[in-house]
């Protein structure tokens, strides 16, 4: 008996009709995933991109964040001293600094009822604006998107999950799609409405490739956070005068500002966002940004005894383990908070066309079913 003769490149090759029946499973995965899901994930994306620029939709709202840019700045001590003035039995939380130059600094308190106020304080006159409700159009924006409003145990994994179709999503584009990277100027075809839209879907999915990619990476993490994987949070620093009071005590403007001149002396590089005082009103706690990429602002943060000036601790955030730089970077990958208003532009912009594409994909199956129809009724009398 002889043997086979060996194999050649050519025969080792897929053949068309294989290739055609791979494409044809991923087009099918991808419209199984478009039709079950595309409402559902077109909603959290529109949450999310709404959510970019939740502050400034609240802004709007509300008079009391509006101010006017000026030359002259507020001092911490005078902006802690002011709604400690203006709310002497509430409870500071804490005190942000302005989102933008037109924007007021955000002082959290709990009242005497217990309820979470914002507390507005002009950063340029030091004087308090007014106050509004904790639930605003930020706070609504990011509990839906992020839980649905619902239990955070039950909403952050099922929102979270939808990293997995998303991803899939992702990957079965390159093979549906022949020659993608041709797409990045072809301009939708207007002759009819299947075509058109197909066009424009194909369109959005190529300039959001990187976009789609990091919703899916960042989602995916927020997934293995709510089933057990996140990071330990830097610990806290022990202020004095921590823990609960009958009533909460005033913490002094001239020793909050000698605490905050002295940490900028010694860390030049930190851009103060936030400052917290104990409850007894004789620690500090200082928070912002500084030489470590893409961290939350208390990832740098030090702490101050108020009655002697002393240091009590600093924390730096590029000393933190490789885990909570992970879990530190993905709310300003996800959110594009990291770069200022043109970074969220741009990150609204591609959460649109996100939007636009879940929105489209079950559009497009919807065109597709008709032209079928439509198809089976004209063959209806030909048959007979």
């Amino acid at each position: 008996m002889h043997a086979p003769p060996p194999a050649t490149a050519a025969a080792s090759l897929p053949t068309p009709s294989a290739r055609a029946g791979t494409r044809r499973r991923w087009f099918d995965l991808h419209s199984w995933i478009g039709l079950k899901l595309s409402l559902f994930m077109g909603f959290i994306c529109l949450t999310g991109t709404l959510a970019v620029f939740a502050q400034e939709l609240d802004w709007l709202l509300h008079a009391e964040m509006r101010v006017v840019p000026s030359e002259q700045r507020a001092s911490w001590g005078t902006m802690v001293d002011a709604v400690q003035r203006a709310h002497p039995t509430w409870e500071l939380q804490g005190l942000t600094a302005p989102h933008a130059s037109r924007f007021a600094a955000r002082a959290q308190m709990r009242t005497d009822e217990g309820k979470l106020r914002f507390v507005w304080v002009d950063p340029y006159t030091g004087k308090v604006t007014g106050d509004t409700h904790w639930f605003n159009a930020h706070r609504f924006l990011r509990n839906t998107h992020r839980h649905l409003m619902l239990p955070v145990k039950y909403g952050v994994p099922l929102v979270a999950a939808l990293s997995i179709p998303l991803l899939l999503s992702l990957i079965s584009s390159f093979f549906i799609y022949k020659r993608w990277w041709r797409g990045f100027f072809s301009w939708p075809r207007a002759d009819r409405p299947r075509r058109f839209w197909g066009d424009i879907h194909r369109l959005c999915g190529v300039w959001s490739l990187w976009f789609v990619a990091l919703i899916a990476i960042t989602g995916g993490w927020y997934l293995v956070e709510s089933l057990g994987g996140k990071a330990e949070p830097p610990p806290k620093i022990a202020l004095p005068g921590d823990g609960k009071r009958d009533a909460p005590a005033h913490a002094d403007r001239a020793a909050i500002d000698r605490a905050v001149a002295a940490l900028q002396q010694r860390w030049p590089e930190l851009q103060v966002a936030g400052v917290q005082p104990s409850m007894a009103g004789t620690g500090l706690l200082i928070e912002g940004q500084a030489q470590a990429w893409l961290v939350r602002d208390r990832a740098n943060a030090a702490g101050f005894d108020l009655r002697d000036g002393r240091l009590l601790d600093l924390q730096d955030g590029r000393d933190m383990s490789v885990h909570q730089r992970i879990a530190e970077m993905a709310d300003p990958l996800h959110f594009g908070s990291f770069g200022g208003w043109p970074v969220r532009l741009i990150w609204f912009l591609f959460g649109a066309a996100l939007t636009a594409l879940s929105f489209t994909g079950v559009y497009l199956y919807g065109l597709r079913v008709a032209d079928q129809l439509r198809s089976a009724r004209k063959r209806r009398p030909h048959d007979a």
